[in-house]
């Protein structure tokens, strides 16, 4: 594991899982401490420079207040300054996704931009309860009700309560608990909810948004093709965006799937 320091500070870590081609920086989603999209970083290591790190305040990765979106970008852009290796690709999973769109709009150096189901809100009805989702999250984080935030936003991810009484019990709930302050910074990522047109429209790079041919099974109660219709209505903001459905099934999506499809995009000649 590396270090590199943040404009505010801040250590953020990194790993290198590959030195084979150009620079690869892969962001995670909500609840990831940097473990989540290893397996996906190991497959593309053979093609790829791949950079995996953790956000602010996720594993090694410090934490420093107050928050904002801005200093994650800031983050981002010193991980791709550490690569040393100029312009880097961005690959964003959930949220990530949002906050890799983010940086890109801001003007990091990056090349091309990959999101795998950014769970932006496109209707009436989704955007009011995501807009409850975030000021009840704030509550609970302030009151520091830990396992009340994870209850929140498995509730608002899709889970029954059997499943989110089922997942307390887990040897990885402790992990999940610690993990809870950070809600709120994909949340922040997220933003209003819907797409944010002005600043997508500012996305001059090739994008493609991946969604997985079937759910998980532990967001079965979110509405039907809901990530499907958000990467439609992100890709409607891009200049350059394209929506792809991979045959794989779950929100992770398998790195046999997913990899080949990355590798191509970001390949895949000018």
């Amino acid at each position: 594991m590396s270090y590199t320091t943040s404009r505010d500070g801040t250590r953020i870590s990194y790993d290198i899982l590959g030195r084979r081609g150009p620079a690869l920086v892969l962001v995670g989603g909500g609840l990831d401490d940097g473990g989540e999209n290893i397996p996906l970083g190991e497959w593309l290591a053979s093609r790829f420079t791949v950079v995996n790190y953790s956000r602010r305040g996720r594993g090694g990765s410090g934490d420093t207040a107050p928050y904002a979106v801005q200093r994650e970008i800031e983050d981002l852009a010193a991980v791709i300054e550490a690569t040393g290796s100029g312009p880097a690709h961005l690959f964003g999973a959930s949220s990530g996704g949002a906050l890799a769109l983010e940086a890109t709009a801001a003007g990091l150096p990056i090349n091309r931009v990959a999101v795998h189901e950014v769970p932006y809100q496109t209707t009436e009805d989704m955007v009011a309860a995501w807009h409850d989702y975030t000021r009840e999250l704030a509550d609970t984080l302030y009151a520091g009700d830990m396992a009340g935030a994870l209850r929140l936003f498995m509730r608002l991810a899709g889970a029954s309560g059997e499943q989110i009484t089922a997942a307390e019990s887990t040897p990885m709930w402790p992990g999940l608990l610690s993990l809870a302050p950070t809600l709120r910074y994909d949340a922040a990522c997220i933003g209003a909810g819907p797409p944010p047109r002005d600043r997508l429209a500012r996305v001059t790079q090739p994008v493609l948004l991946t969604t997985s041919i079937a759910g998980d099974v532990h967001m079965a109660g979110l509405p039907a093709d809901y990530f499907g219709s958000a990467a439609d209505a992100a890709a409607a903001c891009l200049p350059s965006g394209q929506h792809v459905t991979i045959p794989a099934t779950g929100h992770v999506a398998d790195p046999a799937h997913l990899g080949p499809v990355l590798t191509a995009f970001f390949l895949e000649k000018e």
